[in-house]
């Protein structure tokens, strides 16, 4: 190993050494999230060490004089880690900025119909996505995600859900996957169950999952990834297929916490 990958080395040890999160914040930060309480021992340590690591790799930023403390950054990494502490940092490595704001944000929507004609509303967004960054969060959802958690609510994992999604291009509700057989498996699966969701949606019947679901398959995979990771055993009972799917690809299974 020659001077300049030592020193290299070095230097991101000093980075992430200022960034590591101390244990007796991480343990409040645990209490106050179910789904992270439950986590095993050894996967919380696993889980503190990688959102030590996306603190070093990320830049917060507070919107109309809102201070993002300590307490609230490392809550956003704990639950932005989640869905990849058996994969991979650097699904996150297309954007840099976090912007929590201190509500719901009203965005301006311009969309075109099959006829031209351009239609303009207003939208309430409590996170969002953009390729290339930044992600935009709400922080009263993310600080209530604790109790949320029963509907299968966590506006941190759906819009990191969508990042992931956004790996390989546009969000779709298939993200980066191993072989083209593993494509087209997922799918199917997801194509189907989307579908599945919509019809008992129009037939009036319940559903386990939120009414967004039903935008597309791109909600659809976010909408399911939340439900997947913070109420996993009614989502396994509701879509054992896709529940499978989503245990296979994220190497963990949150329904046997």
């Amino acid at each position: 190993m020659g001077w300049w990958q030592r020193w290299r080395d070095w230097r991101a040890q000093r980075v992430l050494a200022r960034h590591d999160i101390p244990p007796p914040l991480w343990d409040a930060v645990l209490a106050r999230y179910p789904f992270l309480h439950r986590l095993a021992p050894g996967e919380r340590e696993a889980l503190r060490a990688l959102s030590s690591a996306f603190l070093a790799r990320k830049e917060f930023s507070g919107a109309q004089g809102l201070v993002v403390t300590d307490e609230m950054a490392v809550a956003i990494a704990a639950q932005a880690c989640l869905p990849i502490l058996h994969l991979d940092l650097s699904l996150y490595d297309g954007f840099v900025g976090i912007v929590v704001h201190p509500d719901e944000v009203v965005a301006r929507r311009h969309v075109t119909d099959p006829d031209g004609v351009v239609h303009e509303y207003d939208e309430w967004l409590s996170g969002e996505a953009m390729a290339g960054g930044p992600v935009m969060l709400s922080w009263p959802d993310v600080d209530e995600a604790g109790d949320l958690a029963i509907d299968g609510y966590n506006v941190v994992v759906h819009e990191f859900a969508h990042v992931i999604d956004m790996c390989n291009g546009e969000a779709d509700g298939v993200p980066p996957q191993p072989s083209s057989e593993a494509q087209a498996h997922w799918i199917g699966v997801l194509d189907g169950a989307w579908e599945d969701f919509c019809h008992r949606l129009d037939a009036g019947l319940p559903t386990l999952l939120d009414a967004y679901a039903a935008e597309g398959p791109q909600e659809f995979f976010a909408v399911s990834v939340e439900a997947f990771f913070v109420n996993p055993q009614p989502f396994r009972q509701h879509h054992p297929d896709l529940h499978a799917m989503l245990v296979d690809y994220f190497h963990q299974d949150p329904a046997m916490r």
